[in-house]
């Protein structure tokens, strides 16, 4: 019998829980440090979050999808070619009263620090995750591949990056094995006491 492909497509609507379910397999160490919530109102916050908040411009979110089963993400953003910023309409945060004020006080402090604004020319992986049942089986590959030929066919950027935690071995592999090279390596005190990760690796691929 044939295995279904893997296709990754944009992200719509009715992939939010999937995705909110898959960010946190992939960053739950975070933020459950930072709010001790569990994973269940982790991943309805990333659902509203989704459903809410305005998508930046300049930015892409993908799908890995296995019959319909979303098994993995990606999120890329760059910089606008024009500084004139967008009127955006802002959440309502009367849908994240659920989570307290204290709460999603330290969630948005969290998302702020992990941050990046994209410099000119550079194409940012914001978020890479993989859902577990589904890695070593090279999803993560194609949802790189994917942000590699998006970079490469856009004429305005030249650079794709991300930043990668320094107790995380196994992912810096992958992007080596994918050409990507240490640019610089950080520590901060900050991330250090929100999320007890100091040390964090800013990685390129050089496109053009």
């Amino acid at each position: 019998m044939a295995t279904a492909p893997i296709t990754i497509e944009p992200m719509e609507a009715k992939h939010n829980p999937q995705v909110g379910r898959l960010l946190v397999h992939g960053f739950r160490g975070k933020f459950q440090t930072l709010t001790n919530m569990n994973d269940d109102d982790l991943a309805l916050f990333f659902e509203k979050l989704f459903e809410h908040y305005p998508t930046e411009p300049a930015s892409r979110r993908m799908v890995a999808l296995l019959d319909e089963e979303v098994i993995g993400t990606i999120s890329i953003k760059w910089k606008p070619e024009s500084d004139r910023k967008q009127k955006q309409k802002l959440p309502s945060w009367k849908s994240f009263n659920r989570f307290g004020t204290w709460r999603l006080l330290k969630m948005l402090i969290g998302l702020s620090l992990l941050n990046h604004k994209p410099q000119a020319g550079e194409c940012y992986i914001a978020d890479i995750v993989v859902h577990p049942n589904h890695r070593s089986k090279g999803v993560g590959k194609l949802l790189l591949q994917w942000a590699q030929h998006f970079a490469q066919t856009e004429p305005h950027l030249d650079v794709l990056s991300l930043h990668v935690v320094g107790n995380n071995p196994r992912a810096k592999h992958l992007y080596e094995l994918l050409s990507f090279q240490t640019h610089l390596q950080k520590n901060s005190l900050m991330r250090h006491s929100l999320f007890n990760e100091s040390k964090w690796d800013y990685m390129v691929l050089r496109l053009k």
